[in-house]
């Protein structure tokens, strides 16, 4: 079965709204920073460290993309962004926007340690609110 985690922009976050070419991005910028982290350590530890690459479908162009990798203790993670409307205290509506991560059925345990490990890369990077596998919630935003 496949599990899910999501990052949700909430209106106190660093952007209240993504799309996926940013989050391409993010991936790049998690990736570049965890290979200098080798490079400190004399050791070709950025294929070890975050071994995905961005896979993209025709059918999910601008909505999804997955992290596809070769090693045998990996598979992949796929990324979406999509929006919800949440209701206000007021009884108001509001557009948020969320980043969902899911584990495929054919995920690993070590898909979903580097998930967790991206998850809150980009929890903290965005301030937002970070709702695990586990169903457990973190929050990485300023609150009032």
């Amino acid at each position: 079965m496949a599990a899910n985690a999501f990052i949700k922009l909430v209106p106190s976050s660093a952007k209240e709204s993504i799309t996926t070419e940013d989050l391409k991005e993010l991936f790049l910028y998690f990736k570049n920073i965890t290979g200098k982290t080798g490079d400190q350590i004399k050791w070709e530890y950025d294929d070890a460290a975050f071994p995905y690459e961005i896979k993209e479908k025709p059918e999910g162009k601008g909505s999804w993309f997955y992290l596809l990798s070769n090693h045998d203790r990996y598979n992949a993670i796929i990324l979406g962004v999509d929006k919800e409307m949440i209701r206000e205290e007021d009884g108001s509506e509001q557009e948020q926007t969320y980043i969902q991560v899911t584990l495929p059925e054919n995920a690993t345990f070590g898909d979903k340690g580097k998930a967790n490990e991206f998850c809150k890369f980009l929890a903290k990077k965005l301030q937002g609110e970070l709702h695990l596998f586990n169903g457990r919630i973190m929050y990485f935003y300023p609150r009032k």
